[in-house]
């Protein structure tokens, strides 16, 4: 598995042409508590750069983008009464959403750790 990072502060996970989507720690850390998050319906097609969720929190309410296209697979129904996993395993357990990509090289767009790392630096 690779995962890689978008300027807009979400990560995607991805297995051959699966992929789970959520957002960095960072994004997490700048907004606070999280109290809600409305998930994308499965079956969605999402292009790169669509707004396909949308995190509240007690600062601000904050869409996330989908890092590349394709289509929806499930979105984390484990948020519906527990939306506070975004702030306690942002990386993991606080996964957004499932999704199939439709173009692979949209990844080249990306990047790895290392240089997401070195951006949130700059921040």
């Amino acid at each position: 598995m690779s995962r890689y990072f978008t300027k807009d502060h979400e990560w995607i996970e991805v297995s051959g042409d699966a992929a789970t989507v959520g957002i960095t720690e960072y994004a997490q850390s700048q907004l606070g508590d999280i109290t809600f998050v409305e998930l994308p319906e499965a079956g969605a097609s999402v292009g790169k750069g669509d707004s396909c969720s949308v995190v509240d929190s007690v600062k601000a309410a904050s869409d996330v983008y989908a890092p590349v296209s394709g289509s929806v697979t499930e979105g984390n129904a484990a948020l519906e009464d527990q939306p506070e996993l975004v702030n306690s395993d942002a990386e993991g357990a606080g996964w957004l959403w499932r999704m199939t990509l439709s173009d692979t090289s949209e990844l080249a767009d990306l990047m790895d750790e290392d240089a997401y790392k070195a951006y949130i630096a700059e921040l």
